[in-house]
């Protein structure tokens, strides 16, 4: 069954526990771009990156996160967001145990922190 849209953006707000500008630092970091699944473009970028540069995009448009102010494209990653920060948060206890580990990694660059949870 489909999450309806206002129940994809209220999880989202919850789970991207990091701000714009805190992902945007993380992102420029080389730590960040090595972690994760690598686009099949030939670009190098992960997907968790390019993912980071989109949660960024949609934080800055609607910093006070009214659910109107979101498009469906906004909506439709921010539904890829959740389900991907929830999978590994279930999956993976060593998120939380080890900030250098390469599923933190990846989880800062969905927007989740899992040291600030």
């Amino acid at each position: 069954m489909v999450k309806d849209n206002d129940t994809v953006i209220a999880e989202f707000n919850d789970i991207v526990n990091m701000d714009a500008n805190e992902l945007h630092e993380w992102l420029g970091q080389e730590e960040s771009a090595g972690s994760g699944w690598s686009k099949d473009d030939g670009s190098g970028e992960t997907v968790g990156h390019e993912s980071g540069r989109k949660i960024i995009a949609i934080l800055e448009k609607n910093p006070k996160k009214d659910p109107e102010k979101y498009d469906q494209d906004d909506i439709d990653h921010m539904r890829k967001v959740v389900a991907y920060c929830k999978r590994h948060l279930a999956q993976e206890q060593s998120a939380k145990q080890n900030p250098g580990s390469k599923s933190a990694k990846s989880l800062k660059n969905w927007g989740h922190d899992p040291q600030k949870s």
